[in-house]
């Protein structure tokens, strides 16, 4: 007697709970912090509010404008240029303004410390020819506020970037040259015209370059910046304070999800009437001699400096250390690295994948609260979501422990926590919304027409879901595993919580000895995790190389 057939009804239940899964599973870490953080009573609150609670809100705060000005100023006005005006390798600066992407900013904060600190070359090299002292002249400090600020921003830029150059290039010249016509200035037109319309795209740079900065980990660590988030890993495992860790975590997330809010309302709302929307784009202007000079520095500062230069450092740097990359142990981070982010990947797309085909197949409250709930991660830093999954997870495998002991005399030991696979999971919740996006982008491309002719041949929607969406959006799928693939490799807050006893990653590994100031040792790691991260980011540079304006 064969087995029967699962009916189409039985495998679209079957998607539908895979859908909804992914979305209970997003949506745990801020129901778990949330719920540890009110029965955490009000001593903690107290004793938070009364000694480190402002220092951190004021830092954050401070570090958030410097970000978001920083951000702006460089990504549109890079932009700006690159789109509009013609200069000296414009074309390759079109391009090569994308590469800080592919560079977690903990990495430039170590080369740079390496070069810019009192023992670095650049301050040696001062003293010697001028025959300084040390305390004979000022230099920046590049372990401050300020230089945490210009290491984000040289990483974060890109966002800003790449959305308001899309902007632009949407944009009529209509507009613009109605506005030079009447006498404004160049400057004045871009101003009052361009930016103006352009504001949604960039807003919403704006804020996911905010929403980083507030999430990062490695950064303010290592320069000794007192943020919220190194609040949270301070307290969790220099203090043991749990509450407090969930506390910290809660005011953060709070603020992480007021953002995303924003964000998300600002998009919803943002759409302007363009009459002239089908008339061609502006000329590009010519600028030659120092007007094309000056351009071809201003955007070129920031590939060398954030990119380039950092490349030559880490190179220098790790040519000069003990680190032997082809080692048994630097072979078992490399795997670590590896297998953590490829079974990451892989679990992440394939919940997106649930996610975006039952919203399509069932349009509904049900389907979009599960796609929006599942977006929510991107604005959660790893922190809160590594409380937010101990916390629950601890508590289950402590009870369950104790009970085994009491009922039959045998102990469990902790079963969930401290395993890959809640790491994983940790790692779905933080990169669920860039996957999505990227597989929703692809399958605007699959018109409801195919959809329509598989079914009427009696297609199942798995089927139609295997057979027709599938092979279609395999680049669209492709772009989702590399992007999340380079994340968690980047990722460090996260890993440096949950990770299992004696499982180090690359990132781990190059936290731990720039922690102990060996920054020689530091830069290998480093370096491996920026030749992964160049992967995406060549992608996107293909992207930008074909959307440029002829």
């Amino acid at each position: 007697m064969t087995a029967r057939r699962p009916a189409p009804t039985d495998r679209a239940r079957g998607l539908a709970f895979g859908a909804v899964l992914v979305a209970v599973v997003c949506a745990l870490p801020m129901l778990a912090v949330l719920i540890a953080a009110l029965s955490g009573g009000t001593d903690t609150v107290r004793h938070l509010l009364a000694t480190v609670l402002g220092a951190y809100s004021w830092t954050t705060f401070k570090l958030v404008v410097m970000v978001a000005a920083g951000t702006f100023a460089v990504g549109v006005g890079a932009a700006w240029l690159v789109t509009m005006t013609r200069f000296p390798a414009v074309r390759f600066l079109e391009i090569a303004l994308v590469l800080p992407l592919a560079f977690p900013a903990y990495v430039l904060a170590y080369a740079y410390t390496f070069v810019l600190d009192h023992p670095g070359i650049v301050q040696s090299t001062l003293r010697d020819v001028t025959g300084w002292g040390p305390r004979d002249y000022w230099f920046p400090d590049v372990r401050s506020l300020g230089g945490a600020a210009v290491m984000l921003i040289l990483v974060l830029y890109p966002y800003v970037y790449l959305l308001a150059r899309a902007a632009f290039l949407q944009q009529s010249g209509t507009t613009f040259l109605a506005a030079r016509a009447l006498g404004s200035s160049a400057f004045a037109a871009f101003c009052k015209v361009s930016l103006p319309l352009a504001r949604p795209a960039i807003a919403g740079g704006v804020l996911l370059a905010v929403m980083e900065t507030i999430a990062d980990f490695g950064t303010v660590a290592y320069f000794g910046v007192q943020t919220f988030a190194t609040g949270i890993y301070t307290s969790w495992f220099s203090l043991y304070d749990r509450a407090g860790a969930a506390q910290l975590a809660l005011c953060l997330l709070s603020v992480a999800l007021l953002l995303a809010m924003l964000e998300r309302v600002q998009r919803g709302k943002a759409k302007y009437h363009d009459p002239a929307r089908r008339a061609p784009g502006m000329p590009p202007i010519e600028l030659r001699g120092w007007s094309g000079i000056g351009a071809l520095v201003l955007c070129g500062v920031p590939v060398v400096f954030g990119a380039l230069l950092p490349i030559v450092i880490l190179l220098v740097m790790g040519l000069g250390s003990e680190q032997d990359l082809l080692s048994p142990r630097y072979l078992g981070f490399m795997r670590n690295s590896v297998t953590l982010a490829g079974t990451a990947a892989l679990v992440t797309v394939v919940g997106a994948i649930c996610v975006g085909f039952f919203r399509r197949l069932r349009p509904g409250r049900l389907s979009q609260g599960a796609a929006y709930v599942a977006r929510l991660g991107y604005a959660v830093p790893g922190g809160v979501i590594a409380v937010g999954l101990m916390v629950p997870f601890a508590a289950f495998d402590n009870t369950l422990d104790a009970w085994m002991r009491a009922t039959f005399g045998i102990s469990t030991g902790l079963l969930i926590t401290g395993s890959i696979w809640l790491l994983v999971a940790a790692y779905m919740v933080r990169f669920m919304a860039a996957a999505l996006g990227a597989y929703e982008g692809g399958q605007a491309m699959v018109h409801a027409n195919m959809d329509a002719a598989a079914r009427s041949l009696g297609e199942t929607p798995v089927g139609t879901l295997r057979r027709v969406h599938l092979p279609i959006l395999a680049p669209s799928l492709l772009t989702a595993l590399l992007i999340v693939f380079v994340d968690v490799m980047k990722e460090l807050p996260a890993t440096l919580i949950m990770r299992p006893f004696n499982y180090d990653t690359l990132a781990v590994q190059a936290y731990r000895l720039a922690s102990d100031e060996r920054l020689g040792g530091a830069a290998v790691p480093s370096l491996v995790i920026v030749a992964m991260g160049l992967l995406p980011v060549i992608l996107i540079c293909r992207q930008v190389g074909r959307g440029r304006r002829r």
